[in-house]
């Protein structure tokens, strides 16, 4: 059965919380796969909407020698005036992030571009750089101790005591870690990276939080793409696993055996997307498809309805409205009319 203006499998927009409830859709995949070639580089005018800021600020930044000169940027280049834009926040002058960059080039060795490949911080108007997990002053060379007053009371305290902190500040930070590479596989895939980068960072974010079904459902969208059935379906049954209450995950895997001609099981994710999440018009609308392709007309009419409840107005609704009217005109013609169930009136 081909299935036409079907709504596909979607992306999970931050990592998945301890609260359960419904997550934010971020896009859509078509289903099915583009030949087109992930970008590899971005036009001025892209970078310039993509990031929000002027043709000012970036001429400016190439002026000051931050960035070099050029109509065309590469990946890493959109990093690095991520970088850029953060120190600017700062109010950190253009002339002391030169001088220290130049210095980081000097100190440390093997580093030619430090906004891409080191990670730039700043403490109020000072700039520091992150090498090997350490902070430095870049200017002076000098390696940077933060003993807070958290940092004091960690020292001063029980061996019991510390050690139990010690534990719930590494998996703090593991959890942060986590979805830092969540984010990042987001942001890879949105600037168009190459896909086996944003495969590289879910991995990394699912490896550091096991609880993380968002990267799951994020990853398995990737391979459904791929039509890599197999894979996405581990990816989805994973998600699954760690939180049943999931609609996302219960909509994406629907999908993927919607695609492999699994029904039964399409059909029974769907209901339990729904039955989770009853304003999720795309399931209705699959829903509506689904058994509308099975003949099972009375169902059909029934979530398309839902569907139209849900969105009244977009595109997508005169293709439901389409649908809803060829199946009247089949009824009828069929020989139905004159007991045709309320249903279809």
């Amino acid at each position: 059965m081909q299935i036409r203006g079907k709504r596909t499998v979607t992306l999970e927009h931050r990592a998945a919380k301890k609260t359960r409830g419904f997550r934010y859709v971020l896009a859509c995949y078509n289903s099915s796969v583009s030949d087109a070639a992930p970008k590899e580089a971005y036009t001025r005018p892209e970078v310039l909407r993509m990031l929000g800021i002027t043709e000012r600020q970036l001429t400016g930044w190439e002026q000051h020698d931050l960035i070099s000169k050029k109509k065309e940027f590469a990946f890493s280049d959109l990093i690095a005036l991520k970088a850029l834009m953060k120190l600017r926040e700062s109010k950190i002058p253009p002339k002391k992030i030169r001088a220290a960059l130049e210095a980081v080039r000097q100190k440390v060795g093997g580093i030619s571009d430090p906004l891409t490949e080191l990670k730039i911080l700043s403490d109020g108007k000072t700039i520091r750089v992150e090498v090997s997990g350490q902070q430095m002053e870049p200017l002076s060379g000098q390696l940077l101790f933060n003993f807070d007053q958290a940092e004091l009371k960690r020292l001063l305290a029980f061996p019991g005591a510390t050690k139990k902190k010690e534990k719930e500040k590494e998996e703090l930070a593991q959890k942060e870690s986590a979805e830092f590479w969540f984010q990042k596989g987001l942001e890879l895939e949105q600037t168009g990276a190459p896909v086996h980068q944003a495969i590289l960072a879910y991995e990394r974010a699912a490896q550091l939080d096991p609880l993380s079904a968002g990267a799951l459902v994020n990853l398995g969208t990737i391979y459904f793409s791929g039509r890599e059935w197999a894979k996405a379906e581990n990816c989805y049954k994973t998600a699954l696993e760690i939180d049943p209450d999931y609609a996302l995950a219960h909509f994406n895997i629907a999908n993927l055996y919607d695609e492999r001609g699994d029904y039964g099981k399409a059909t029974n994710h769907y209901l339990a997307a729904v039955a989770l999440n009853p304003s999720y018009a795309d399931a209705y609308y699959n829903l509506a498809l689904l058994y509308q392709g099975n003949g099972q007309v009375m169902e059909a009419v029934r979530h398309w309805r839902s569907y139209l409840k849900l969105d009244p107005s977009s595109a997508w609704s005169a293709i439901a409205r389409r649908e809803l009217e060829k199946l009247k005109k089949s009824t009828v013609l069929d020989g139905k009319s004159s007991r045709t169930p309320s249903l279809l009136r």
